[in-house]
């Protein structure tokens, strides 16, 4: 009977010690299964797909400071283009200048203002001149902040006559601020001038 009574507390002990082995195993599975999952939802987060033309493109998060470079010279680039590019119509100037001044601070409303008290947008209004730039090329110092850059860009004054092709180049610091409508890439121009902007060539047709 003792013999009996000792087999069954061996065995309820090898249950018990199963049953723990079990619980353990268990915890483990559920851990890693948790850590799977919110590793791939993590991953799932990165991807992004735009629906372009009826077809899902794929696009990849990233950090901001990945695509500063990238960013910031299209943000310098849409800026000089609602800047200079302009045609003889009031509300055309106005309409790209507006969305120039979203980009900078003062120092580019100052410059409008100058241009302006000059009458060069009378000018382009009654001598029927279209204005357009074209950005040849960005230098920009991410390694300071607020991020220096120089801007070289040719500016084209097209007349029925001719049109004349001038150097443009522009220096400025961009410092960040909050992404909007008006402002997608979330930089500001601080400090803009113009250090040349000289005839070089002149078409005539």
């Amino acid at each position: 009977m003792f013999t009996h009574l000792k087999n069954i507390e061996t065995a309820f002990k090898h249950v018990k010690i199963f049953t723990y082995l079990l619980i353990a195993a268990c915890m483990v599975i559920s851990c890693f299964a948790m850590y799977k999952s919110y590793q791939a939802a993590d991953m799932a987060g990165r991807h992004i797909y735009i629906l372009a033309n009826g077809k899902a493109l794929e696009a990849f998060a990233a950090d901001r400071k990945d695509n500063i470079p990238v960013e910031a010279k299209d943000h310098i680039s849409m800026f000089h283009h609602y800047f200079f590019t302009l045609d003889p119509d009031e509300k055309v100037i106005n309409a790209n200048i507006s969305k120039a001044l979203y980009l900078a601070d003062e120092s580019a409303k100052n410059q409008y203002n100058d241009l302006k008290e000059k009458s060069y947008y009378n000018n382009l209004i009654s001598g029927n001149i279209s204005q357009q730039v074209v950005v040849d090329s960005v230098r920009l110092d991410i390694d300071q902040y607020p991020y220096y850059f120089k801007c070289y860009a040719t500016q084209k004054l097209i007349r029925s006559t001719s049109t004349v092709n001038r150097s443009l180049i522009t220096q400025g610091y961009l410092r960040n601020v909050t992404r909007s409508d008006n402002n997608p890439h979330g930089f500001l121009i601080q400090q803009w001038e113009t250090i040349a902007n000289k005839d070089t060539t002149i078409q005539r047709p």
